[in-house]
């Protein structure tokens, strides 16, 4: 954020996030609980993952992809 918006504002754009949360703990009554560092990429999965493909095929890659098969 510090790259995008300078400084300051990356800091007083923290301390905003900050209080927004602060917010609504105290007005709801239950514990912070953090949702993950990477909350917003399985939120949005699909527009993430359209996302690096349209910039891999603009740097002239061709893409296929294929689900993981993971082992418990």
């Amino acid at each position: 954020m510090v790259r995008r918006k300078g400084k300051k504002k990356a800091a007083v754009a923290v301390g905003h996030a900050i209080l927004v949360i602060a917010y609504h703990i105290l007005k709801k009554g239950i514990p912070y609980y953090e949702l993950g560092a990477d909350y917003f990429d399985r939120l949005n999965f699909k527009s993430i993952t359209n996302h690096f493909v349209k910039r891999l095929n603009g740097l002239g890659y061709k893409v296929t992809l294929e689900p993981l098969d993971l082992v418990a």
